[in-house]
C-alpha cells in the first residue's frame, strides 16, 4: 500500500512539470547545429568518451602538474578542467597553454559562488549568498551575476558553478549555510533567477546546485552521504521549487549533488548523483530539463565512498550525467565506460546525446572560435571601483536591523548621549570603531574581568556591542561561546545595547532572551565595507532596509526587517557614487607630496565630499619637518580665520534669526558702548560685507611686550595663573584679566579707514563676542559647544583644545620668538585671540577636516543635520548673500565667496556663485558649493616654524586642489 500511495505521488509529480526549451541553443542556432555535427563527425570514440570529464587543474602547481594535464588532454581528450587554487593571470596563462594543446576547445569551469576570490588571490571578493538573500532589490543581485561574468570571462572562465539554490531550512548545515540566499523559496529562487539572467547575459554559463536541495542536511557531502528522509510532497513544495522555476528561464546547467533521498532513490545508500531514478526520470523526463547536466565533484566522499574510482564514473554516466566532475581516476573511468559500451549497457547514441550537449554548450560560450586570454591588465579589469561600489550597495541593501526598541537606531541625540563600543567575538574591529568614531566620541571598552567591565560601563547612556567573527571563508564557525552570552545577557541587563553582528544571522539562534537588548543588527559579514557601513547606519548617515533571509526560533521571522531614515549626518563611500573621478581626485595626492617636499607646510589634511558623502579623506607629512610624528585623521590643527564662519558666525545667525536684531540695525544699537564713537551707525549687512570701514587689525600685543626685547611685560603678565591673571595666552603664560577692556577699548578708539569700499577686518568679531557674552550670559564658546559642535558630534571642534586634548594630538602652529617664546600647540595663533583667553570669533578654534566638514555641511543643507535643524533655510540664504555684488564686493555676511576679479584667487575658478567658505591665515581653507554639492575642507600648519613661510599661499595650492575637485566631477 505504501509502494502504492508514493507511486501515486511520484505521478503526481511529473504532471507538474513540462518540457523545458533547450537553454544551450543560440541564435545563430545554424551556425551552431553545423559546427556541433562537423566536429562530431570528426571525434574518434575515445575522443567522444574525454568530452565526458571536467578535471581539476591548479595555477599554483608545478610542473609536475601541468604535464599531468596535457597527458589528461592530449591522451584522454578530457573535456573541460574546473581550475582550482591559484592567481588570475597564472589561470589565464595555463588556460591559453592547455587550450592550444586539446584539438577540442576546452570548456573551462571554475567555484565562483562570491567571485573569483573563492578561489584565485588577487580577485575580487563579492559578498556570500546568505548576505545577499537579504537584499530586497533583486535588481542588484542581476547586477551582481553580470560582474562575475564579466569577471569570469576576463580569464577564460565559460562555466560558473553557481549559483547555489539550497533553501537552507537547517541552521545546522554544515556545508550550505551562508552559501544559501535563504530559507524562503521564492526568495531564493527570486535571487537565483537573478543572478543567472545577469551571469549568462554576459556569456557565462550558470550552473544551479545542488539538485535536488542540500539546505536541510546537517552532515557534509565532502566527508559523508547526507541523509534527507522527506516526502515527495515536501521535496517537490520546497527543495525542488528553484529548480522548476529556473526551468522557465535558459538556465544552461544543473549539478547533482551527492545525497541519500529514499523517496527519490529507494536503493539504500545510492548517492542521487549516481541515481538514473533522480537523474534521468526525474530531472530530464519529468522535470523536462534539457540542460548540461554535472555531477557534483566524484572525488568527495559521499560518492566516493559508494564505489571504486572508474565504477562510480560509469555509474554517474549511466544514470543521466553528461559531464563527469573531478574523475578520481580518468584512466579507470575511460577502461569502464568503454568496457559498458561494447557489453551494450549503453548505446553510442547515449553518448553522442551528452557530447552533443557539451559541444552546443562550447559554441554557447564561443569556443568555435577560441582566441587566446589577453593576459595584459587582468587586475585593472577584475578588481575595479565599480566592484567596489556594487559591493558597497550590496552591502547597504543588506544589513538588517531585527529590533530597535524605542527608534534607539539610528542614534539621533549626540548632545546627551555617551556611548562606549564592547567588542565580542576573535576577529578585526578596527574598521567598524574608527568609523563610529568620525560620527561622535564613542570610547573603547575592554576589560577581561565582566564585573569590572560593569563597572567601567556604568557611566555610559549606550553601549554598541560589535560581535566579530572571521569573514575568511563562509564555512567559519558564527557561534557565540558561553562566556560572550552571558557577558551580552549582563551588558544588557545594565545599560542600553545596540548589538551589532558582523557573522551569520544564525548567531542570534543561542541567545535566549532579546528583552533586554534595545537594537539588533545583522551585518552578515565582518568585511571592511560591511563594518564601514553598518557604523554609519547606526548614526543614520545610511538608511537601513535589508531583511532577514532565515528565522531566528520564534523572535525573528525571516522577512524581518525594520527600515530607518537618512539623518543627513555625512557618510564615507568612494567618489564614484557621487559621479566622480577616484583618478583624476587621487592626483591630490602628488599635490599634497609637493607641500611636504617643498617645505609649504610640514602635513595636513584633505577632505572632499559631494552630496553629504565623504569621498576623499586623507591625512598627509607629519606634525613637524623632523617627520617624527605622521599626520593622523585625527589630529587636531588651528583653524585661525576658518572661526569666523565656525565659531563668529553662528551665534551671529542665531541671534538674528531669535528676532535680537535685524541686518539694518547699527553696532552701537547692539553694543552700548560704541555709541558715540566712530563705528555706531555701522550696519551690521556693512560690518559683517566688510564695507564699514573698520581698521583690518590690530596688533595688541605689541603694546604689551617690550620693543627691543619682545619679553611680555611683567606687570601685566604672570606665568601662573590666578585670580587677576588668569588670561591663558599660551602655556606658562597668563594676562592680566583687566586687558581685555582695553582691546575692547581700543577698538572702540581705533580710527576709521578713510577710503570707501571693501577692506577686510576681522574687528568685529571680536565686538560679537562681546554682544554674545552680554545677551546670552554665557561665553561663545560655551554656546558654540552647546548649540553646536556637541549635537553636530563635531568632538575635536572648539576652543582652548589642550583642555581636553593631549598636545601629541595637536599640530604644532608656530615656533613662536616674537611674544610667546615657546612652540605654539594647542594654544592659538592668532595674538588678540590669545589675549581673549584663546576664544574669539575671528580665531580660536581647533579641529580636524572631520568635525570642520559637519559644520560646513550642515550650512550646505540649509542649517540641518544629524535630524536636527540649526538654522531655518532663509538664514542661511541671507547670510551666504552678496549685499554690495555691484560694488564689485564678493563677500556674503561673514562667509567668504568666490572673487569677482579673476586675478584674485579666493576659490577655486569653478566655485558657483551660491559657494561659500573661507580661508585661514595658519593654512586652512574650508568651501561648501551648493550648486553641485561639493565640499572640501584643507588643514595645514604652513606657519611653522614661522609664518614669514608663504609658499603654500604663493603656489595657491589650496585653490589648485579646488580646481582638481571640480574637475574630478562627471
Amino acid at each position: 500500500m505504501k509502494k502504492i500511495i508514493i507511486l501515486s505521488l511520484f505521478l503526481l509529480l511529473i504532471k507538474s512539470y513540462g518540457q523545458q526549451i533547450d537553454p544551450l541553443l543560440t541564435t545563430d542556432l545554424e551556425n551552431q547545429e553545423k559546427w556541433v555535427e562537423n566536429t562530431m563527425n570528426k571525434l574518434s570514440l575515445d575522443e567522444k568518451i574525454g568530452q565526458l570529464f571536467m578535471i581539476q587543474a591548479y595555477s599554483n602547481k608545478d610542473r609536475k602538474h601541468k604535464a599531468y594535464i596535457k597527458k589528461m588532454i592530449k591522451k584522454y581528450h578530457v573535456g573541460g578542467l574546473i581550475f582550482m587554487q591559484g592567481t588570475p593571470e597564472k589561470q589565464a596563462e595555463l588556460t591559453n597553454y592547455y587550450q592550444s594543446t586539446s584539438n577540442i576547445p576546452l570548456l573551462i569551469g571554475f567555484d565562483g559562488e562570491w567571485g573569483l576570490n573563492m578561489r584565485l588571490k588577487n580577485s575580487f571578493r563579492y559578498p556570500w549568498n546568505m548576505t545577499l538573500g537579504a537584499v530586497r532589490n533583486n535588481k542588484l543581485i542581476e547586477q551582481f551575476g553580470e560582474r562575475l561574468g564579466e569577471h569570469c570571462k576576463r580569464i577564460g572562465i565559460h562555466i560558473n558553478f553557481a549559483p547555489v539554490v539550497d533553501i537552507n531550512t537547517n541552521p545546522e548545515n554544515p556545508i550550505i549555510g551562508n552559501r544559501s540566499f535563504g530559507e524562503n523559496k521564492y526568495n531564493v529562487t527570486e535571487k537565483s533567477i537573478a543572478f543567472t539572467n545577469g551571469m549568462q547575459r554576459r556569456g557565462v554559463l550558470a550552473n544551479a546546485k545542488h539538485f535536488p536541495g542540500h539546505g536541510d542536511t546537517s552532515t557534509d557531502s565532502h566527508k559523508t552521504l547526507p541523509f534527507l528522509d522527506f516526502s515527495i510532497e515536501r521535496l517537490d513544495s520546497i527543495e525542488l521549487f528553484p529548480y522548476k522555476e529556473l526551468f522557465k528561464t535558459n538556465l544552461a546547467s544543473v549539478m547533482v549533488a551527492h545525497l541519500n533521498v529514499p523517496a527519490l532513490e529507494p536503493k539504500t545508500g545510492l548517492p542521487t548523483s549516481i541515481s538514473y531514478k533522480v537523474i534521468t526520470e526525474l530531472l530530464k523526463e519529468k522535470m523536462g530539463y534539457n540542460g548540461l547536466i554535472f555531477t557534483d565533484a566524484l572525488n568527495m566522499k559521499g560518492a566516493a565512498n559508494y564505489a571504486k574510482p572508474g565504477d562510480i564514473d560509469l555509474a554517474a554516466f549511466l544514470a543521466g550525467n553528461d559531464m563527469l566532475l573531478i574523475p578520481e581516476d580518468v584512466k579507470a573511468a575511460v577502461k569502464k565506460i568503454k568496457r559498458a559500451l561494447k557489453n551494450n549497457l549503453f548505446t553510442e547514441k547515449r553518448l553522442d546525446e551528452s557530447v552533443r550537449k557539451i559541444l552546443k554548450a562550447k559554441y554557447w560560450v564561443g569556443l568555435n572560435n577560441f582566441e587566446p586570454i589577453n593576459k595584459i591588465g587582468i587586475q585593472d579589469d577584475i578588481i575595479t571601483v565599480k566592484d567596489q561600489l556594487l559591493y558597497n550597495t550590496l552591502m547597504k541593501d543588506a544589513i538588517t536591523l531585527v529590533q530597535n526598541k524605542k527608534a534607539i537606531v539610528p542614534i539621533k541625540e549626540l548632545t546627551n548621549n555617551k556611548i562606549a563600543y564592547v567588542k565580542l567575538g576573535d576577529s578585526d574591529n578596527v574598521d567598524f570603531t574608527t568609523t563610529l568614531k568620525k560620527y561622535t566620541q564613542v570610547d573603547v571598552i575592554s576589560e577581561e574581568n565582566l564585573s569590572v567591565l560593569l563597572q567601567k560601563l556604568k557611566p555610559y547612556t549606550t553601549v554598541i556591542i560589535g560581535y566579530h567573527k572571521s569573514n575568511e571563508t563562509p564555512w567559519k564557525s558564527f557561534k557565540m561561546s558561553e562566556k560572550e552570552l552571558t557577558w551580552l545577557k549582563e551588558i544588557s541587563k545594565n545599560n542600553k545595547v545596540i548589538l551589532d553582528v558582523f557573522a551569520s544571522p544564525y548567531t542570534l539562534l543561542d541567545i535566549q532572551d532579546f528583552n533586554h537588548i534595545e537594537a539588533v543588527l545583522v551585518s552578515y559579514q565582518n568585511s571592511k565595507a560591511s563594518q564601514e557601513i553598518s557604523a554609519q547606519m547606526i548614526f543614520g548617515a545610511i538608511e537601513i532596509k535589508g531583511k532577514l533571509p532565515v528565522s531566528i526560533n520564534h523572535a525573528f521571522p525571516e522577512g524581518t526587517g525594520i527600515t530607518t531614515s537618512n539623518l543627513m549626518r555625512l557618510s564615507y563611500t568612494i567618489p564614484e557614487d557621487v559621479d566622480m573621478d577616484s583618478k583624476l581626485l587621487s592626483k591630490i595626492d602628488s599635490l599634497t607630496t609637493m607641500v611636504v617636499d617643498s617645505t609649504m607646510a610640514p602635513g595636513g589634511q584633505v577632505l572632499v565630499a559631494r552630496y553629504g558623502k565623504v569621498v576623499y579623506h586623507k591625512s598627509f607629512g607629519y606634525h613637524t619637518y623632523d617627520k617624527k610624528q605622521p599626520v593622523k585623521l585625527t589630529d587636531l590643527y588651528d583653524l585661525a580665520s576658518v572661526t569666523k564662519i565656525l565659531g563668529g558666525l553662528p551665534m551671529i545667525m542665531k541671534s538674528e534669526e531669535m528676532g535680537l536684531f535685524n541686518l539694518e540695525n547699527t553696532l552701537g544699537e547692539l553694543l552700548p558702548y560704541l555709541k558715540g564713537s566712530n563705528k555706531d551707525t555701522i550696519t551690521i549687512t556693512e560690518a559683517l560685507s566688510h564695507v564699514g570701514k573698520i581698521k583690518p587689525w590690530i596688533p595688541y600685543y605689541l603694546e604689551t611686550v617690550d620693543s627691543i626685547s619682545k619679553v611680555p611685560y611683567n606687570n601685566l603678565y604672570r606665568t601662573i595663573r590666578s585670580d587677576e591673571f588668569s588670561i591663558k595666552v599660551a602655556e606658562n603664560l597668563f594676562l592680566i584679566n583687566s586687558y581685555t577692556d582695553s582691546i575692547y577699548k581700543k577698538i572702540a578708539e581705533a580710527p576709521q579707514r578713510k577710503t570707501e569700499g571693501y577692506r577686510y577686518s576681522g574687528l568685529l568679531f571680536y565686538l560679537f563676542k562681546k554682544y554674545i557674552k552680554d545677551t546670552f550670559h554665557k561665553e561663545m564658546n560655551e554656546l558654540n559647544h552647546e548649540n553646536f559642535y556637541l549635537p553636530l558630534g563635531a568632538t575635536s571642534l572648539g576652543y582652548n583644545p589642550l583642555e581636553k586634548f593631549n598636545a601629541t594630538e595637536i599640530a604644532p602652529t608656530e615656533i613662536d620668538d616674537y611674544y610667546r617664546h615657546q612652540i605654539l600647540r594647542g594654544d592659538v595663533h592668532d595674538m588678540g585671540a590669545g589675549m581673549m583667553n584663546g576664544v574669539s570669533g575671528n580665531a580660536g578654534l581647533f579641529s580636524n577636516s572631520n568635525d570642520v566638514a559637519k559644520m560646513m555641511q550642515m550650512y550646505l543643507q540649509k542649517g540641518f543635520y544629524g535630524g536636527k535643524r540649526y538654522f531655518e533655510s532663509k538664514t542661511i540664504d541671507k547670510f551666504n548673500h552678496r549685499y554690495y555684488e555691484k560694488d564689485s564686493i564678493r563677500r556674503g555676511l561673514g562667509f567668504d565667496k568666490p572673487s569677482l576679479d579673476p586675478e584674485i584667487k579666493a576659490s577655486s575658478k569653478y566655485a558657483s556663485a551660491n559657494s561659500f567658505g573661507h580661508s585661514g591665515f595658519t593654512g586652512t581653507f574650508a568651501w561648501a558649493d551648493p550648486d553641485n554639492g561639493l565640499l572640501y575642507v584643507f588643514l595645514s600648519n604652513r606657519v611653522y616654524p614661522v609664518m614669514s613661510n608663504n609658499k603654500l599661499i604663493e603656489k595657491d595650492i589650496r585653490s589648485e586642489i579646488h580646481n582638481l575637485i571640480y574637475q574630478a566631477v562627471h
